[in-house]
């Protein structure tokens, strides 16, 4: 699935589409909606660069075992693994 978001919004934002992709990830991840993989994907990053971006905004890294099983599912649905 594809999103769209003009132009008009992330000036009106002062944001970049990077910005706004991390943005997203970070309350998702915050929410408990995406894992740390699936976030950090999203906003186009590494795991360790997404946990340095919630360290510096001081969100708690919350990495349990239903976490790992999900992005193990997911690394193999996507042949990574």
């Amino acid at each position: 699935m594809s999103v769209v978001i003009s132009d008009e919004i992330l000036h009106a934002a002062r944001m970049s589409e990077a910005e706004l992709k991390q943005e997203i990830a970070v309350m998702l991840f915050q929410k408990e909606k995406l894992t740390l993989g699936q976030a950090s994907r999203l906003a186009g990053i590494n795991q360790l660069q997404f946990q340095h971006l919630l360290a510096s905004r001081q969100i708690p890294v919350h990495y349990d075992v239903e976490d790992f099983e999900a992005d193990i599912k997911t690394l193999r649905e996507m042949g990574r693994l």
